[in-house]
């Protein structure tokens, strides 16, 4: 179609759908994958002068590290249970949107002033959003997804315009999964809630 892309934008493409698809349908293997992913963005955002969503990718490994912990042992110390899905409490909303503000606050200042970031504001939105939903993901907390798609219809127009339109594709294909892992996960609620009020059942 006449676009200029390179091999970073297709492997962080092919990898990135394949991650949100297995965070959709709950799998282990989204962490490692999403992982080599970051890699990728690195690379493709720090050459586009991205440079919040560049250093975003760093925090993602490691959130991605706490998270493959946290779906494998359900959160707790001494536990092998697999983590079930939940809502955000309002505790954690409060504490969320309060870090959210304060950081893309920051952030934008930092950006405009050090940087040659041409948009340091969304730059910095998209950041914020994509690190609460992350701690939503790593949490498996239902409202994660919607901090995920807040985040990427933001996306899609910042990369178009910087002429990363492979990777805005992506993030089209992302906005779809994560309506469709939204659905998934709502689906599971009434299971985890039942599976917890259950009383035991000895022999």
């Amino acid at each position: 179609m006449g676009w200029s892309t390179s091999w970073t934008e297709i492997l962080g493409f092919a990898t990135g759908a394949v991650c949100v698809w297995l965070v959709a349908r709950q799998h282990i293997a989204n962490w490692p994958v999403g992982i080599a992913n970051n890699v990728f963005f690195i690379v493709l955002f720090t050459q586009a002068g991205l440079y919040a969503d560049a250093g975003l990718q760093i925090v993602f490994i490691a959130l991605a590290a706490y998270g493959w912990w946290s779906w494998t042992h359900g959160g707790g110390p001494g536990t092998a249970t697999a983590l079930p899905v939940r809502r955000t409490t309002r505790t954690e909303w409060a504490w969320l949107l309060v870090a959210g503000a304060v950081g893309i606050a920051a952030l934008t200042l930092l950006l405009d002033r050090v940087s040659d970031s041409t948009v340091p504001f969304w730059d910095a939105l998209t950041t914020g959003l994509s690190l609460m939903a992350t701690y939503g993901q790593c949490r498996k907390r239902l409202e994660s997804w919607w901090l995920w798609i807040a985040a990427d219809l933001v996306y899609i127009p910042l990369y178009a315009s910087k002429g990363l339109y492979l990777t805005a594709v992506l993030y089209v294909g992302f906005l779809a999964l994560c309506v469709a892992g939204l659905i998934g996960w709502r689906r599971t609620l009434p299971a985890a809630r039942a599976a917890v009020s259950a009383p035991a059942v000895t022999a």
